[in-house]
């Protein structure tokens, strides 16, 4: 689709402006809706962008005031309440929205898992919908309906002390033990093939980001872990197809890298980034190596901190594993560009991302101080 912005205008624009206004973040409109005349006289303008920024904030969004694929797909899915349509596992292409996702945080807090509430309709919450619906006396047929709608309001919240997926996650992580031997890590280099990211002089983002991929890729696997890359230095697959493959290679961990580039002269320095919507549902472990990864790149380069951050771009949110995205600084900040460039300083990022796996899977009692950690050397 094209992308809307400030003097956009036509039906596309007027589609917009019904949901933000659906959404009270624009003045209502007439009952009907706008004439035909109307939805083609409709201008992006000002109030619409500062709705379109409030909108994408509040999202987890990249705050652009511009409604492209991943703002317009999510405006789509902030139309549906719980109850407006039925709710049906659809593999091929499975429903995605508000009510969705409220169905999820439903299950989940009565006990059953239904995945981690991502607003997508999966396997995952298929099954935690039928175990509850066997539970309940209801058919079990996989569908929320009128009667399986009403049993969900009639019950109270069953899981105390902690989010239930925060629990879920934890106990599963304490299970699985320490060490790295056996877990399957995919490293998604980000852009690729055409796109080659930013230029800096005759280096791209896309190479750079891929030899640091290979970096940490020999170093997890000297520490016994199964790694994957997402591409190599011709391939340029696309988000579905990136979540895709660490999808089918059950990867217990998802990590992809960035150099990002910024029109501002002051953007500098190293952020991270998990699934979360800003409304309480989030991917805990998620956040969790998201702080460790970005406080020990920071620890051991000296770089920037940005912090860490919850958003629900794709690559983040329809991984079926804790994923991550690490912007390691800018390639257009004069002084972040001469660092990464280096490749020793790359070396040193890898590093810190091979402490920060391993401080993942260590008990608290035993998690040693950020930018300390080394991994013993294999005998």
């Amino acid at each position: 689709m094209d992308i809307l912005r400030a003097g956009s205008s036509g039906p596309a624009v007027a589609e917009v402006q019904a949901v933000l206004r659906a959404l009270d973040l624009l003045p209502g409109a007439p009952a009907d809706g706008p004439t035909e005349a109307a939805r083609e006289d409709a201008v992006y303008d000002p109030d619409t962008e500062l709705a379109v920024r409030h909108f994408q904030q509040v999202r987890g969004l990249s705050v652009d005031g511009r409604v492209g694929e991943e703002t317009y797909r999510a405006l789509n899915e902030a139309r549906w309440s719980l109850g407006d349509r039925m709710l049906r596992y659809d593999p091929e292409r499975p429903l995605r929205g508000d009510d969705v996702r409220r169905l999820q945080e439903l299950l989940l807090e009565l006990g059953y898992d239904a995945g981690r509430a991502d607003g997508i309709l999966g396997a995952e919450t298929e099954a935690g919908l039928r175990t509850f619906q066997r539970d309940y006396g209801l058919n079990a047929d996989g569908t929320c309906g009128p009667a399986t709608l009403r049993a969900l309001k009639q019950l109270g919240r069953r899981v105390t002390g902690g989010r239930p997926q925060l629990l879920r996650q934890s106990a599963s992580m304490v299970e699985s033990g320490s060490h790295l031997i056996g877990r399957v890590i995919v490293v998604d280099p980000g852009h690729g093939g055409a796109d080659t990211g930013y230029t800096a002089g005759e280096t791209t983002e896309a190479d750079l980001v891929l030899d640091l991929a290979s970096r940490i890729e020999g170093r997890l696997a000297a520490a016994g872990a199964t790694v994957y890359l997402t591409r190599g230095r011709t391939g340029g697959p696309t988000p579905a197809e990136r979540t895709a493959f660490a999808n089918d290679a059950r990867a217990d961990l998802f990590l992809s890298l960035h150099m990002e580039a910024h029109g501002s002269a002051h953007a500098r320095g190293v952020a991270s980034y998990y699934y979360g919507t800003g409304s309480g549902a989030s991917s805990t472990v998620g956040e969790q190596f998201a702080n460790l990864a970005r406080r020990e790149v920071v620890a051991r380069t000296g770089m920037l901190d940005c912090g860490s951050h919850a958003k629900t771009w794709d690559i983040l949110r329809m991984t079926r594993m804790p994923a991550v995205r690490i912007d390691c600084g800018y390639l257009s900040h004069p002084v972040d560009r001469l660092l990464l460039l280096d490749a020793r300083l790359r070396s040193t990022i890898a590093q810190a991302v091979l402490a920060a796996v391993q401080r993942l899977f260590l008990p608290a009692e035993a998690d040693p101080a950020t930018g300390t950690f080394l991994l013993p050397a294999k005998s």
